[in-house]
């Protein structure tokens, strides 16, 4: 009788504590993109939003559609906070395909799925509070596998705006990095065509620049040599006339490590 006199009085209070966690795993429940979800229209949707692909040629077009529709066959989209609408696939999967475009089948075999955030996040991967400031991640540990990317930052990166920065291409690269164990801007699997010695010698050289101020490439670039990767491979990839002009060796040993020569599309 006393433990039931005891629960009818805790009983009120426990009914609200349930209901808001209920309504918070509802509303902040990850919402999936099963392995398979190619939105329709990617073709187009890749013309109106991609300047990449924009440059292609017409075959070009068509082999860029066919490996952004087979990454999206393999790899799971969640999204946390946010709904994840076709755009945010096509501009994901667009992000993985471009570093890798002259690798035909290559595969993130390192990636089972992707969190989209609606804005920035922090360390702990919560999406509230004064302490966001991460717009993407590649996983590891217990996280390992997954990708963490901010909606905001991966739209921004295609923007007229964007500048020298798309967060999506900089955290594939980081994966593309890792595929050989280690994130340690030494990609092997690119590397075969050159040697190490001259990407570490213009890598070194420029983070000097970069740390003396005479680099107008993104500070960030000069944390190690994994984040100089990524770094200028935004850059590559986003401003490649700008990088040529400016950063011609370093443009040459990227156009050697990605197979590519962007700024002659662009031209």
């Amino acid at each position: 009788m006393a433990f039931n006199l005891e629960f009818a009085q805790v009983l009120p209070v426990l009914i609200p504590v349930v209901v808001i966690a209920f309504l918070f795993w509802w509303f902040y429940r990850p919402r999936k993109s099963a392995p398979g979800a190619v939105p329709a229209g990617t073709a187009g949707m890749l013309e109106a939003h991609v300047r990449y692909y924009q440059q292609l040629t017409p075959p070009e077009k068509e082999r860029f559609s066919s490996e952004v529709e087979a990454f999206l066959g393999h790899v799971t989209i969640e999204g946390v906070g946010t709904e994840v609408e076709d755009l945010d696939r096509i501009l994901i999967a667009a992000s993985a395909v471009i570093p890798i475009f002259s690798f035909p089948g290559w595969k993130y075999r390192n990636l089972t799925n992707i969190i989209l955030y609606p804005d920035t996040f922090d360390e702990h991967y919560q999406f509230e509070g004064d302490r966001r400031n991460i717009l993407g991640m590649v996983g590891s540990g217990h996280m390992n596998g997954q990708m963490l990317l901010s909606r905001s930052a991966l739209r921004a990166g295609f923007s007229e705006h964007a500048g020298q920065s798309n967060t999506a291409i900089h955290e594939f690269v980081h994966l593309v990095d890792k595929t050989d164990g280690y994130v340690d801007g030494l990609p092997q699997s690119l590397l075969h065509n050159i040697t190490s010695l001259p990407w570490l010698q213009v890598m070194h050289e420029e983070i000097r620049k970069i740390e003396s101020g005479h680099s107008e490439i993104n500070p960030y670039a000069a944390m190690n040599q994994s984040e100089f990767l990524a770094v200028t491979a935004e850059y590559f990839f986003e401003k490649p006339d700008s990088m040529q002009t400016h950063h011609p060796e370093l443009y040459r040993l990227l156009s050697e490590i990605f197979r590519q020569d962007p700024a002659a599309r662009a031209s």
